[in-house]
């Protein structure tokens, strides 16, 4: 099958014969359309849309695929209002990790004054053990001493992860009595649902 490449850096339309087109192109050209007819939603009217959060609200929260543009409608987050971050299980493994260091900029330089940790139900990392993780690892070419570099650290991330809304008071727990987080940013723990977009407060950090 021929494909159409349109190339930025030499902007014309060739033709590429018997090519298949790679996730990769699909984005870039997905992109281009985009760009050329930007959603009225996106055009930046005055005031442009700022890097600081406009409500002041950091959220820490899972990577899973199911919370893409879902979880952020479901509680009325638009553009430009809060500062997202995401890992694997919404878990903090270290006192000076990335996502300590993410909020410390976030509340330091970006103006946020609250904390949402926000876990998900069927947490894909619920479901995984270190040891099944090192075994794929292996698998796939992982040399056994890079792994051992990282195997405790493993052990005390995935395999203290039993439930989404332990995971949860324990996150908000590490955020709470981090000494790098002012007492005066409340650290709030959400579960939400990816089925049915609903959301449950497990604590509140106004209370706390």
């Amino acid at each position: 099958m021929d494909y159409i490449i349109y190339s930025e850096k030499f902007p014309r339309i060739f033709i590429v014969e018997g090519y298949s087109m790679t996730i990769l192109d699909e984005m870039l050209e997905a992109n281009r359309k985009f760009v050329i007819a930007l959603p009225v939603e996106y055009v930046d009217y005055y005031p442009a849309t700022s890097k600081m959060p406009d409500r002041e609200i950091a959220i820490f929260t899972c990577m899973d695929t199911r919370l893409v543009d879902f979880l952020e409608p479901a509680m009325g987050i638009k553009r430009g209002e809060v500062k997202v971050i995401k890992n694997a299980g919404n878990s903090i493994t270290g006192p000076f990790e990335a996502t300590i260091r993410s909020l410390i900029v976030s509340i330091f330089e970006l103006g946020v004054k609250e904390i949402i940790v926000i876990g998900h139900l069927d947490c894909g990392i619920s479901h995984t053990t270190s040891q099944s993780l090192i075994k794929k690892m292996l698998d796939r070419g992982i040399s056994l001493d890079a792994i051992k570099m990282i195997d405790k650290e493993l052990e005390d991330w995935i395999d203290h992860f039993h439930h989404p809304i332990d995971n949860v008071v324990e996150a908000v727990r590490k955020i709470r009595n981090s000494p790098l987080i002012p007492k005066d940013v409340p650290v709030h723990g959400l579960m939400f649902n990816p089925t049915t977009g609903e959301v449950e407060v497990v604590i509140d950090g106004y209370q706390v």
